[in-house]
């Protein structure tokens, strides 16, 4: 294997960077009983999240409810739930802050690429980690295809003027590892998100890591010509 060194990252937002399950849980939990519908145990959303607030109402809704209109009015409330209660659990997953310090020392180039609404995305990112410098920050927006649609991942790319082979993209979906593929990117889980480890390797994924900061060891492994041997090591270690 050549060596792979690479020059930026590209963080997914919920699952990844911030635990926001809880606050999502709650807020259409709080929009379904408004419409006296059943609510979900919050575990229940890991498996809704992922694919923008639409797909999320819709996967939360009854079967039988699942028409435009009730969606249309349901994702209505959800933000207005949410947008007042969207930080009262959410947090930095622990290590991440020092896993963002520590790329920033190295000099390697940071983005956010989320499916959560844009304005959402950038208002968490400056809330909850304003100490830290990304090059650019994109959510859902109109006339741009979601994830794991690649257009993002290469808006990104052409923004910071580096060849999307030269980034690592870390989230801890299928969507997520669908996107870096087909960007062209290196596609790593995160397996402290909200998704298993076997739909991240069977979506994608070229490596997993259990905790943020094994993200520096990665790295220095793929630079070194290591990456068969960590792999192998990660494979040993699944729970």
């Amino acid at each position: 294997m050549k060596n792979m060194h690479f020059q930026a990252v590209i963080f997914d937002l919920d699952g990844t960077l911030l635990d926001t399950l809880a606050d999502i849980a709650d807020s259409v939990n709080s929009t379904l009983a408004r419409f006296g519908l059943p609510t979900h145990r919050v575990d229940a959303y890991r498996q809704f999240i992922g694919d923008g607030i639409t797909m999320l109402v819709s996967r939360a809704l009854p079967a039988e409810k699942r028409n435009d209109d009730i969606v249309t009015d349901c994702v209505k409330v959800f933000r207005e739930n949410y947008s007042r209660n969207w930080k009262v659990n959410t947090r930095p997953y622990h290590d991440v802050e020092e896993l963002l310090d520590s790329l920033s020392a190295k000099h390697v180039k940071m983005a956010v690429l989320s499916n959560k609404p844009d304005d959402f995305t950038k208002r968490a990112i400056d809330e909850l980690l304003p100490n830290h410098s990304f090059e650019m920050i994109l959510g859902q927006r109109d006339g741009v295809p979601r994830k794991p649609d690649p257009a993002g991942a290469l808006e990104i790319a052409e923004g910071l003027g580096i060849k999307p082979s030269r980034f690592l993209y870390l989230g801890d979906s299928a969507v997520d590892m669908e996107t870096a593929v087909r960007a062209g990117m290196f596609p790593v889980g995160a397996l402290w998100g909200f998704r298993p480890l076997e739909e991240l390797w069977g979506h994608g994924a070229q490596a997993l890591i259990h905790g943020p900061m094994e993200l520096l060891g990665l790295l220095k492994k793929l630079r070194n010509y290591e990456f068969r041997n960590f792999r192998k090591s990660i494979l040993q270690r699944q729970p």
